[in-house]
């Protein structure tokens, strides 16, 4: 007599209830992840170099000094508020064609009134901006 079969019985695994536990997984991550959107501003940082170069005619130069005056083309604003850096902007636009926007910051000025310029910029379309640099002196 012979008890041992010869047949071999296949291994059936349902991994549907994995595939259902891992979307469910998978949904409860993208529902509960939030997205942190800081800055709308992306600028690249410039390093400061030895040569020195002139500023073309057809620029737009904006000064900020440690007071929180801005200056457009060496003329002192009313207000730092935002409209009024936007419309002076516009005034100083008007015959240019996309020009540099170039903002010599005073050391001591505010970060907060250098991104209320950027802002001003941006919300007028402008997209090159430039910072005027010094370069320091070897000691």
């Amino acid at each position: 007599m012979n008890f041992r079969s010869d047949r071999i019985d296949a291994v059936d695994l349902d991994i549907t209830p994995l595939i259902d536990v891992v979307f469910l997984l998978l949904i409860f991550f993208m529902v509960s992840t939030t997205f942190d959107h800081n800055s709308e501003i992306n600028i690249t940082l410039p390093s400061a170099s030895k040569e020195i170069t002139e500023a073309k005619p057809d620029s737009v130069n904006i000064g900020l000094d440690a007071q929180g005056n801005v200056y457009i083309n060496d003329e002192a604003l009313l207000n730092a508020q935002l409209e009024t850096i936007k419309m002076a902007l516009s005034d100083a636009l008007v015959g240019l064609n996309e020009p540099p926007i170039i903002i010599r910051a005073d050391f001591n000025a505010t970060h907060q009134s250098v991104v209320r310029v950027m802002d001003a910029a941006r919300q007028l379309g402008l997209m090159k901006i430039t910072f005027a640099t010094q370069a320091l002196e070897d000691e």
